[in-house]
């Protein structure tokens, strides 16, 4: 797909292998006790690595133990995607509903309001982007997001993925677990990129959900396995990429830490400029995030 990852320089964040640690000491305290319980028993196998579930008064911002809120436009060059969106740090752009939700939402930006822009002097609208960089990262597992999407013209709203190797955009590695471009309010992508496949040249599928993806909650899904990776929606599998697809295999980037990001993203070179169709507010309802496997948390 067109869409771009911001440019990022230097290394990203390194975490300690705690997780890692916890589980040989665990191990070590068990060979002492006696037998442990089978590791592949169904709880353990169901029990996520992490999960952010929403609960919390309306109003109040997700917990910082967990998530990031990038913001900005111009100094980000308009997210390398000529987006129309300043992001903030407000809760009328991402914050919880009351109700077990995050809801991120793209407004119009209030009068007078000056936001610095890449492609004009301000920008017109406001919006949310939230990562788990540096706090919380799947290196082998599933990631399941279940959210309610907006359509619309010129809205671009995604949940996806970057990883944590320290290299520069597209070295860095990208998975889109889901986009949906606003004219297309029933079609999933996903999409992967790379050293040598991204902008339009990014690996992905496709599939079409029954009505528009904003009206009603879909379970977006990546599974992430050595040499593998599969997009699914509602635990229907669309699409499974491997290195054998890349234009040379060693340029496979995936075997690492990864981080998740939320974002609605307004205007720019894929889904254009938003109109007076355009939904005010455009919202990104999420019931939940969860990670099944082995990562950092």
């Amino acid at each position: 797909m067109t869409r771009r990852a911001p440019r990022r320089g230097g290394a990203a964040t390194r975490r300690t292998r705690a997780l890692a640690l916890l589980v040989v000491l665990g191990g070590l305290l068990s060979a002492c006790a006696g037998p442990s319980a089978p590791t592949d028993s169904p709880r353990a196998a169901d029990e996520p690595l992490w999960s952010a579930e929403f609960d919390g008064a309306a109003a109040t911002r997700p917990s910082a133990a967990f998530w990031n809120t990038e913001t900005g436009n111009r100094e980000a060059e308009g997210w390398g995607n000529d987006e129309l969106q300043y992001y903030t740090d407000d809760a009328a752009n991402s914050s919880l509903d009351g109700e077990g939700h995050l809801v991120l939402s793209a407004r119009p930006a209030p009068d007078g309001s000056e936001l610095p822009c890449h492609t004009q002097r301000f920008c017109p609208w406001t919006s949310a982007r939230l990562t788990t960089e540096g706090k919380v990262a799947l290196t082998s597992g599933r990631v399941e997001v279940r959210a309610k999407l907006p359509t619309g013209t010129g809205l671009l709203p995604a949940i996806w993925m970057l990883g944590e190797n320290g290299a520069e955009w597209p070295a860095q590695g990208e998975i889109d677990i889901c986009e949906v471009v606003g004219t297309e309010p029933r079609t999933v992508y996903g999409t992967a990129h790379g050293p040598t496949y991204f902008d339009e040249d990014g690996i992905g599928g496709e599939t079409t959900l029954a009505a528009d993806a904003s009206q009603a909650f879909h379970t977006y899904a990546v599974e992430k396995r050595p040499n593998r990776v599969t997009w699914s929606v509602d635990g229907k599998p669309y699409f499974t990429l491997t290195p054998s697809k890349l234009p040379a295999p060693r340029d496979w980037v995936f075997e690492q830490d990864m981080h998740l990001l939320l974002d609605v993203a307004v205007g720019g070179d894929w889904p254009g400029p938003p109109d007076a169709s355009t939904p005010s507010p455009a919202t990104m309802t999420v019931d939940y995030v969860r990670f099944y496997g082995e990562g950092q948390a």
